[in-house]
């Protein structure tokens, strides 16, 4: 399946697979795939999957398709890069590029805290807040075998996002209240 979720910073990713118990390949821009001459090495023996954002990336989806067909988890952040304000923005359509072509489930992902952790802090070093991911039902597309129209990849996109921002909103909603996320 595809685990989508919003994403804020770095520790996203650290989080998410945490929460779930099985191994997560996930769609990584070059900027983070070669943050440092170290990390190349990590994200290959991790599984990532490198994906160009400048252009269309035929390979990373290939690459990709392939780790799905195979029984394994990709890991999407729909947002692309990191959040700026904490706030969920538009999804890429690559996400729904990725599920139309494999009609593997999607299940929509809500990180909550990781922003709080990081904001303003010097030397990406987090703070103590409390984090929580909420998983929602696992949404199904038919898998299409001509290519997909631009207006449905940014139906599918969307409907996607919605599911993901209603899972934040539900978490926020029981924060304000005071029950546990």
């Amino acid at each position: 399946f595809i685990v989508a979720a919003n994403h804020a910073n770095y520790l996203d990713g650290v989080v998410l697979a945490t929460a779930l118990p099985r191994k997560i390949s996930f769609l990584v821009m070059p900027r983070v795939y070669r943050a440092t001459p170290l990390h190349p090495y990590f994200h290959d023996h991790v599984g990532s999957i490198p994906v160009s954002l400048a252009r269309p990336d035929p390979g990373a989806i290939r690459r990709a398709l392939r780790v799905l067909e195979q029984g394994g988890v990709v890991g999407i952040f729909p947002e692309g890069p990191f959040s700026q304000y904490g706030q969920l923005v538009r999804g890429q359509p690559g996400v729904a590029l990725v599920a139309l072509r494999s009609g593997v489930p999607v299940v929509p992902a809500a990180i909550s805290g990781t922003f709080e952790a990081l904001a303003s802090r010097r030397f990406f070093v987090p703070r103590r807040v409390p984090l929580a991911v909420r998983f929602g039902k696992p949404l199904r597309f038919t898998r299409l075998r001509q290519r997909a129209t631009q207006g449905l990849r940014a139906d599918v996109t969307g409907g996607i996002m919605e599911e993901i921002a209603a899972l934040l909103a539900a978490d926020e909603s029981r924060a304000s209240a005071g029950l546990p996320r």
